[in-house]
């Protein structure tokens, strides 16, 4: 039975967060960087919506939850044009694109076999080189990694 509709509706959020622009291949990095595994509350995703400016897009709502702007630039690494609207009693309050950070501690995993990082109980550290490109250098041993080969820890 067709009504005529041609969208879904999700339900509003009362307080909590939203990350729109996130690139479709990118929103499940994006979970994994937020730990939306561990969120205790509702959370909404969506994936291959239609946008215009990415063609498809994902988004992540989160119920009564605020994050810190650090992890939440965090996601510029791979979605360097998603934007945070954060919402307050059904409105929203801010609204900000992310900035990926000068410098990136724990997040990604250096690419040398042979880095300290991969063989010592240490957490990695990434200079970011290059913000166009989205490319990364390990402040350990100097391996260049692109954004788009990163594997997130």
């Amino acid at each position: 039975m067709n009504s005529g509709k041609t969208s879904l509706a999700v339900a509003a959020l009362r307080n909590g967060t939203v990350i729109d622009q996130i690139p479709s291949a990118s929103l499940f990095k994006a979970a994994r960087i937020l730990d939306i595994e561990s969120a205790t509350t509702a959370v909404t995703i969506g994936n291959n919506l239609p946008s215009k400016k990415l063609g498809s897009k994902g988004i992540i709502k989160v119920a009564d939850t605020t994050y810190a702007e650090d992890t939440l630039n965090r996601i510029a690494l791979i979605a360097p044009a998603a934007k945070v609207n954060v919402i307050r009693d059904y409105a929203v309050v801010e609204k900000r694109q992310v900035r990926l950070p000068d410098t990136i501690v724990g997040l990604v995993r250096c690419a040398n076999p042979k880095c300290i990082t991969n063989n010592e109980p240490m957490k990695t550290r990434f200079d970011v080189v290059d913000r166009n490109d989205v490319t990364l250098r390990c402040c350990y041993c100097g391996q260049d990694v692109k954004a788009a080969d990163a594997i997130i820890e």
